[in-house]
């Protein structure tokens, strides 16, 4: 019998929690939707995987990594160019690190994916920031004991030195830190001829869910995109970035991915037979 698996991106308290740290305006309801989509479909999902952005407080994207000529911090928010490291608007804290840190801008700008931007202080190790919602934990936790199964939890984003926005590879890798370079267990995992479709949900949609994806995808093989459903009501942008949410949705779709509402989905489950849209 085919297989059902569900992809959770970072559903964690700084996200989704009105006190968060970094939160996605409409991820308290985004996670409600899927906590209750988890609960109606708990016996057709076959195997759950829940990513969690871990970061240190010292991190090349948080503020205190970085010092103006004041010795200043930069706002959370504030893009670093490679043309701010030439002229020296921004330098690192511990001087001898700059050269470590402009070679790192200088590959995201040829990447052409993203700039260096600075966060608040999000999903540090450790913190409540960090942990997941209680109620969807729960949800989590009883899947579990149903199926006697377990979670298959994915860390990404403990190494300062880059931004992990993607689940599968962080933004620039480190040769001398395999958690930076291409998570190929996941992606194999979710590869299985025995999955017919994985569904998606998490935070934020412009970002986090929107690499691992793509990412997820350049490595998949085009034929297995069709696998892809995204619950669109259970994922939302970062505050102005709505556009880059909206490119990857669209992407995707021409790629194969089906996209759907999960709270209109209740009546549309009756056997793991297909899927009506």
């Amino acid at each position: 019998m085919k297989q059902t698996h569900l992809l959770v991106i970072d559903p964690q308290n700084d996200f989704t929690d009105p006190n968060g740290s970094l939160y996605v305006p409409g991820a308290d309801r985004d996670l409600d939707r899927l906590s209750d989509f988890l609960e109606r479909h708990t016996n057709e999902i076959d195997d759950i995987h829940v990513t969690l952005d871990s970061h240190r407080e010292v991190d090349i994207a948080h503020p205190i990594f970085w010092v103006d000529s004041q010795g200043k911090h930069p706002a959370p928010f504030t893009n670093i160019s490679l043309a701010d490291l030439e002229n020296g608007r921004w330098q690192t804290r511990i001087p001898s690190w700059n050269s470590r840190a402009r070679e790192y801008v200088e590959k995201l700008e040829a990447n052409q994916r993203y700039d260096l931007t600075i966060w608040p202080p999000h999903c540090v190790i450790g913190s409540w920031g960090h942990g997941l919602h209680a109620g969807f934990s729960d949800q989590l936790r009883q899947w579990e004991r149903r199926h006697f199964a377990i979670v298959n939890y994915v860390t990404k984003g403990s190494n300062i030195w880059t931004e992990h926005y993607s689940a599968v590879q962080a933004e620039v890798e480190d040769p001398s830190d395999p958690t930076t370079q291409l998570n190929t267990e996941l992606i194999e995992m979710l590869q299985d001829p025995e999955i017919d479709r994985i569904f998606i949900a998490g935070q934020a949609l412009s970002h986090c869910v929107a690499n691992t994806i793509r990412d997820i995808a350049n490595h998949f093989g085009e034929e297995n995109i069709t696998k892809f459903v995204l619950l669109r009501d259970c994922c939302s942008s970062v505050p102005s970035f709505e556009q880059l949410g909206s490119e990857f949705v669209s992407e995707m779709q021409v790629r194969g991915m089906r996209v759907i509402q999960g709270a209109r989905f209740k009546a549309q489950v009756s056997s793991r037979v297909g899927l009506a849209l």
